[in-house]
């Protein structure tokens, strides 16, 4: 239990590391391009490199002063029922680190050269932005997003810390920057967005299709 404890913590350390470096390469990237749409309020020093280098100083701070077992290591006991429960924690949470990496560097790479970073308070969109809606955005119009949720969870099974939960209650954020993009992207490409909108839904796979064909059932059309 131990040695499999180690390695999927381990696995689940590299796969954050390698997401983490591919998504802040293409947002410092972002920084040294022109920009021209701008939704809500962005201000230089907010997408300063320096300014994100020190929150992310103190944000590692506060993980590591939270670095501390949801419950006791002795909490369960050494019963072999609770020693294969832990066991089957890890490994499901490794598939869903697995599942929501895949939809992260997915979208990351699909997007390419229209990826930029956002936040809660302001949007900007380069002058060449485009729509994107192929790939995983063909499924979902957030799929960035749906890949953290996955892979927080998955990461809150295999560490069991407080730190994890932090950033997994954190990740909500996440809600209020999509409707700022969403926003920003209405006033960019107006009626295209609004019918990809109707077509995809924003986070859940299928649950658009599954709405609309539940109102044609209730309301059919004529003709």
């Amino acid at each position: 239990m131990a040695l499999l404890d180690r390695s999927l913590g381990w696995f689940a350390l590299v796969a954050w590391v390698g997401m983490t470096a591919v998504v802040l390469i293409s947002c410092v990237r972002g920084l040294r391009r022109p920009q021209v749409q701008v939704t809500g309020r962005t201000t230089p020093i907010l997408r300063s490199p320096w300014l994100m280098t020190l929150l992310l100083i103190v944000y590692l701070a506060v993980l590591v002063l939270l670095w501390r077992p949801i419950w006791p290591a002795g909490a369960t006991g050494t019963r072999p029922d609770a020693t294969t429960f832990l066991a089957a924690l890890s490994l499901v949470g490794t598939f869903l680190l697995i599942i929501g990496a895949v939809w992260i560097l997915w979208g990351r790479f699909t997007l390419g050269q229209s990826h930029n970073i956002s936040s809660v308070t302001g949007v900007q969109l380069f002058a060449d932005h485009r729509l994107v809606t192929t790939g995983p955005y063909a499924f979902v119009r957030h799929p960035m997003y749906l890949g953290f949720a996955l892979a927080m969870l998955g990461t809150l099974l295999i560490y069991r810390t407080w730190s994890i939960l932090f950033i997994a209650v954190h990740g909500l954020v996440f809600v209020f920057r999509a409707r700022r993009e969403e926003e920003a992207l209405t006033a960019t490409f107006g009626q295209e967005w609004q019918e990809y909108c109707r077509r995809v839904p924003a986070i859940i796979p299928g649950w658009r299709r599954r709405k609309l064909v539940e109102g044609e059932e209730r309301h059919p059309r004529q003709g």
